[in-house]
């Protein structure tokens, strides 16, 4: 079997998934699932501080750009000496990962330069599903990818069927970063049409936009979900101030119907692997909660939060 560094949390659950895990020999400092791989070599790590509130965040990586070409080191040394056949990472975003540029140019300093990289790029729920195939061929292992797509689909399609003859569709923000406010592109607005609801202003298949608070008191949603890419709930509910502080917060028919939803937006959500599925039923969950049981953790409702914090 091949020799698998993957330089992205994605990469390395579809690895994993597939069976490969214990083929993995390195992998990025966000990779955290399955817990098996925790204690494999840490081959990136990244130029900003990612326990920042978001606003600072924001600010360092505007600045960081700058005078960069990269968000993340690569260890070469540490790269050559594990002698990889395999690198998976991706060209999707630059902010979120390693990306390929990255990987090239580490790679032109090796002196094995015999590697197969695979570079992951969705943008829809479809391109997710090619993504596990091809890293599933480089693996060796295309049988296993058809299996894995296969049940990734039933999933899927199982929560659709639930929600196609509900008469309710609620309209949903989904908001990918707090301040400045992402709102979810690519897949996210397939994921809310798959649970049930109507994505407004996230365009599916293009990245993710900053809005303004005015943007949502415009489209004024019925659910607002929140999920920071890379911040994990605890993260999420410590920076929801920034939100929540804002007098006009409060005029949005989400919150006050108390229909505002954090959810962990590191694992889930904009984590282009597996367990999309789960971020799916995650959101049939949150806005259809009279036809679907709470069985998922990694989100809560923000009326909670502030109870808990009371």
């Amino acid at each position: 079997m091949p020799r698998i560094a993957s330089l992205l949390a994605s990469g390395t659950e579809i690895a994993a998934a597939l069976g490969a895990a214990g083929d993995l020999i390195g992998v990025s400092h966000e990779c955290d699932y399955p817990s098996s791989i925790r204690a494999l070599p840490m081959l990136t790590k990244a130029k900003v501080n990612p326990h920042l509130p978001s606003n600072e965040i924001h600010r360092d990586v505007q600045t960081v750009m700058l005078t960069a070409l990269s968000l993340y080191d690569v260890d070469s040394e540490k790269l050559e000496a594990l002698k990889p056949d395999v690198i998976i990472t991706q060209e999707q975003c630059k902010v979120c990962a390693v990306s390929l540029d990255d990987v090239r140019q580490t790679i032109s300093k090796l002196v094995r330069q015999q590697v197969d990289i695979v570079s992951l790029n969705p943008t829809c729920l479809d391109e997710i599903f090619q993504d596990v195939r091809r890293v599933a061929e480089a693996l060796g292992k295309s049988k296993d990818g058809e299996q894995l797509v296969a049940s990734m689909h039933a999933r899927l399609d199982a929560v659709t069927a639930s929600v196609k003859n509900l008469a309710a569709k609620p309209s949903v923000v989904f908001i990918e970063w707090i301040d400045p406010i992402f709102a979810g592109g690519n897949w996210m607005p397939e994921l809310i049409a798959r649970a049930g609801g109507v994505s407004l202003l996230g365009e599916a298949g293009a990245h993710s936009s900053v809005y303004t608070l005015q943007d949502l008191m415009e489209v004024n949603p019925d659910v607002v979900v929140i999920a920071p890419c890379g911040f994990k709930l605890k993260q999420t509910k410590k920076d929801l101030h920034l939100l929540t502080e804002k007098p006009e917060w409060k005029t949005l028919n989400a919150v006050k119907a108390g229909q505002v939803w954090l959810a962990d937006g590191n694992e889930f959500f904009n984590r282009s692997g597996p367990r999309i599925v789960e971020s799916v039923e995650m959101l049939a969950a949150m806005l259809h909660p009279q036809h679907f049981e709470r069985n998922l953790s990694g989100y809560v409702s923000s009326e909670m939060v502030e109870r808990l914090e009371q």
